[in-house]
């Protein structure tokens, strides 16, 4: 079974959904940190703009990649809404992966 690599479009989606789910993680340790451990603000100053940034590219990319990859108005909403529960878009991404919403048919899973 040969894998059909995916389009550039879907290739930059992916990347910002992982990416913005990996600033989500940082974002709520540097909170642990702060509110819990030893009230220092560090974490949050570091990862809070890097997860703005991140979480505002992720919903440009899906209104832009909606279109070029076929998605319905429920597939965007969903990619959307995904990023708003910590680690959702991972779950999106994972779930659009398999399902073909990516740029290629989902494989056949035996």
């Amino acid at each position: 079974m040969s894998l059909v690599p995916l389009p550039v479009h879907g290739r930059v989606f992916r990347a910002l959904a992982i990416a913005e789910a990996c600033s989500w993680v940082g974002l709520l340790i540097g909170m642990f940190v702060k509110y819990v451990v030893i009230q220092n603000e560090i974490g949050v100053r570091v990862f809070g703009p890097i997860h703005g940034v991140l979480f505002l590219a992720y919903v440009v990319a899906a209104i832009a990649v909606a279109r070029p990859l076929g998605w319905d108005r429920r597939t965007l909403l969903l990619a959307l809404g995904a990023s708003i529960p910590p680690l959702c878009t991972l779950w999106f991404e994972r779930w659009a992966l398999r399902t073909g919403r990516l740029g290629h048919p989902a494989q056949a899973v035996s």
